[in-house]
């Protein structure tokens, strides 16, 4: 792959990473700002999500309709999102129009203009999104299995704050928020695609080398996990249930073990749950577990969704698996085939300039460097069947699973609940 990576640094903090594919006749861009959920305090819950959306209500040269319109018109599409750990403004033009796209993507993270008017009616908005995602029992189950196993930590709080937090949210604490936490080293820019690494640079310096200079400050705190089963009665179609234990960070030397065992779990229709809760009983239409990742720390979650006479089968055989796993262990063979299917899915994710983006950033915000396609193959290839099962053995801590089942007449199991062992 004929690519080259190069990396900067603004005399105010901001780092630039650009990986340069030349065949490509795009450029996928971002603006990545350090600040998500667990930055949060309680007061201002859901700023750092609710600051994503007002950031596009209008800018000093930009009006709504005028940012809506800048890269679409184009062909481009403009885009963000909010995690618990950072916000991402994203963007993929034509090679020809990527000066048009880093000047959008500055103008939001640099320039915001904001009306009381607009505050408050973005504010209803936000209020909606909240009542809608608990419309949506499959997302509110994750919500209150984070509340659950992070308690009191930021970690805990749902991305969109709460009804009460964004309620009394003040227009002047999201406007210091917005010029305290958008500057220097908290701000990270990443490109990918037909693009001069010095010509972005000199974008860059023009658009936001005036930026306030900043460095990192690590006042984030690692989460405590507490293993609480939890039941939320709801009318619904389904029983929603979700099992975790904790596992690794991105930077455990553990990480690729975990993603081949979440794999073989669940990680797609050859996975041992679902050929034996959906395959082979037709017990569930969705069933799968994922790895979700932070900094410092991570959970292994076991998802099902199923009708309420069905779910104490579908939790016993979830623990069944869990048993059988444990005991025998894995095979040679089943590890060989998750290492497979990872190192496709990251092979192929690479020719996606957008994939490769996200990448760029996110080695340098856990890693503070560059992580070649190459080396991370090398690092899953290093994988065994013996540290599969030593990290199934020793470092799944069965004891510490929680969980949360929600949906209709859930609390007659909760006993049952209680004692599902994993």
């Amino acid at each position: 792959m004929n690519t080259k990576f190069k990396k900067s640094e603004l005399s105010n903090g901001i780092r630039v990473v650009s990986e340069l594919h030349p065949g490509s006749r795009a450029v996928s861009m971002g603006i990545w700002v350090l600040t998500g959920t667990r930055d949060e305090t309680p007061d201002v819950a859901g700023i750092s999500h609710l600051l994503e959306h007002l950031v596009f209500k209008g800018t000093k040269t930009r009006s709504a309709y005028q940012i809506a319109k800048s890269l679409e018109a184009l062909g481009g599409e403009l885009n963000a999102y909010t995690t618990r750990e950072y916000t991402c403004y994203h963007a993929l033009v034509l090679k020809d129009h990527w000066e048009k796209a880093l000047d959008v993507l500055a103008d939001l993270v640099s320039n915001m203009k904001l009306t009381q008017k607009e505050f408050d009616l973005e504010k209803g908005v936000i209020l909606q999104e909240i009542a809608m995602s608990e419309d949506s029992h499959e997302d509110m189950v994750y919500d209150v299995f984070y509340e659950q196993v992070y308690g009191a930590h930021p970690l805990g709080r749902p991305i969109l704050g709460t009804p009460v937090s964004v309620a009394r949210m003040k227009q002047t604490q999201v406007m210091n928020y917005y010029k305290k936490t958008y500057t220097g080293k908290n701000i990270i820019v990443s490109a990918s695609g037909c693009i001069d690494h010095d010509d972005l640079m000199a974008g860059i310096q023009k658009r936001l080398g005036a930026k306030k200079k900043s460095e990192l400050k690590n006042t984030r705190r690692v989460p405590r996990w507490l293993n609480r089963r939890h039941v939320v009665e709801k009318q619904a179609e389904q029983v929603h249930m979700l099992l975790g234990l904790p596992t690794a960070s991105f930077q455990d030397k553990h990480r690729f073990e975990a993603v081949v065992t979440n794999t073989l779990l669940g990680g797609g229709m050859t996975s041992k749950l679902y050929q034996s809760v959906r395959e082979k009983r037709g017990l569930v239409y969705s069933i799968h577990s994922s790895l979700n990742t932070n900094i410092d720390s991570g959970m292994l979650t076991i998802y099902a969704g199923t009708e309420a006479k069905n779910a104490r089968k579908v939790g016993d055989l979830i623990s069944k698996e869990f048993a059988k796993i444990r005991k025998a262990g894995v095979t040679k063979a089943d590890v060989e085939m998750c290492k497979t299917q990872v190192i496709g899915s990251i092979l192929l994710g690479s020719d996606d300039i957008e994939n490769r983006m996200t990448s760029l950033a996110v080695n340098e915000m856990v890693f503070g460097r560059y992580r070649a396609v190459e080396s991370v193959i090398d690092e899953i290839k290093a994988v065994t069947v013996d540290s599969v099962n030593e990290y199934i053995r020793n470092v799944l801590d069965l004891d510490k699973a929680a969980g949360v089942l929600l949906g209709p007449e859930v609390t007659k199991l909760q006993d049952w609940w209680q004692d599902l062992k994993l």
